[in-house]
């Protein structure tokens, strides 16, 4: 469906260099990376709002032409939502969702309205300006006026950076439904490599505006790389055993008796709801985090296992 290929882009630096990737119909791409890796001018070019310096991006066979090229930027087909949001903002919550789809039959139009501002849980303030919501509900509003498109692809930068927990697991599910009623494609960029783990099909992550690996989210999350790279997708351990530093998850571990173990001091344990959260130090004084049902206060000794 959709093809990079040999992206690069320049200002007075590199932005990014040698981008190949591609995205098939229904796929969800997850690209995680620090700020300032080239993230949002990847998705900016994809959405034809950018010019590379060389490369081309490829929708459905066809080149997607940008700014330069076309009088208004953008393809019909791809949506992009960022920080900026592209909103009305003299329009009300109801307006700008509805100047998407007034193509639509007045009831199917009114329908759909409803069904995305139920999803948003913006419908008490749907008669509310735009200028008037706080920056939580002008990202939920951007991405529901994206989603009124029906476009084959959707872009987005950072989609749950303002939304509660529940509010993003909503937002995931529904993405998930689209993808398997639709066939809607997703390519998701985010410095928190945790909010893809459950989403995305693939995931590449990004160093410097090059993709420095691509994998399956649990590849990433159980065999890093490195302790840099560990860090994108959640706590990680990090211990050095006879010479060899060892990286693993907090739930990588068993409470150990034998003489295969290492021992730990117990330090502090946070509840955090489903677990708790409980701290140790080791030997060398090095910190770590292990994850249980219960209280570890009397566990002196564990061994790593590792999964994936």
């Amino acid at each position: 469906m959709l093809k990079v290929q040999d992206l690069q882009l320049n200002f007075d630096r590199t932005i990014l260099q040698n981008i190949n990737f591609s995205v098939g119909e229904g796929e969800i791409i997850g690209i995680v990376g620090k700020s300032g890796a080239g993230k949002t001018s990847l998705l900016k070019i994809i959405a034809g709002l950018l010019d590379s310096t060389s490369g081309h991006v490829l929708f459905e066979g066809k080149k997607v032409i940008g700014p330069s090229v076309k009088l208004v930027p953008g393809h019909p087909e791809i949506q992009l939502v960022n920080q900026d949001f592209h909103l009305d903002s003299y329009f009300t919550v109801e307006e700008n969702i509805r100047e998407q789809i007034l193509y639509l039959p007045r009831k199917e139009r009114d329908a759909f309205v409803e069904e995305l501002l139920e999803l948003i849980e913006l419908t008490p303030i749907k008669a509310q300006k735009v200028n008037t919501l706080s920056g939580g509900e002008l990202q939920r509003l951007a991405i529901a006026k994206a989603l009124a498109c029906e476009p084959k692809i959707v872009l987005l930068d950072e989609p749950f950076v303002h939304l509660d927990g529940r509010l993003r697991s909503k937002m995931i599910n529904y993405l998930l439904e689209l993808r398997n009623v639709r066939k809607t494609s997703f390519i998701l960029v985010s410095h928190d490599g945790s909010e893809m783990l459950s989403l995305a099909d693939r995931i590449f992550s990004m160093k410097k505006g090059v993709f420095t690996r691509k994998g399956k989210p649990l590849d990433f999350y159980y065999k890093p790389k490195s302790g840099e790279e560990a860090k994108l997708f959640g706590a990680i351990n990090s211990v050095n055993i006879n010479g060899k530093r060892i990286l693993f998850r907090p739930d990588e571990y068993a409470i150990s008796e034998d003489e295969n173990g290492f021992e730990v001091e117990f330090s502090h344990s946070l509840f955090t709801g489903p677990i708790y959260e409980n701290y140790f130090t080791t030997r060398n004084k090095e910190k770590i985090v292990l994850y249980s049902l219960n209280k570890m206060e009397n566990v002196r000794k564990i061994s790593i296992y590792k999964k994936g």
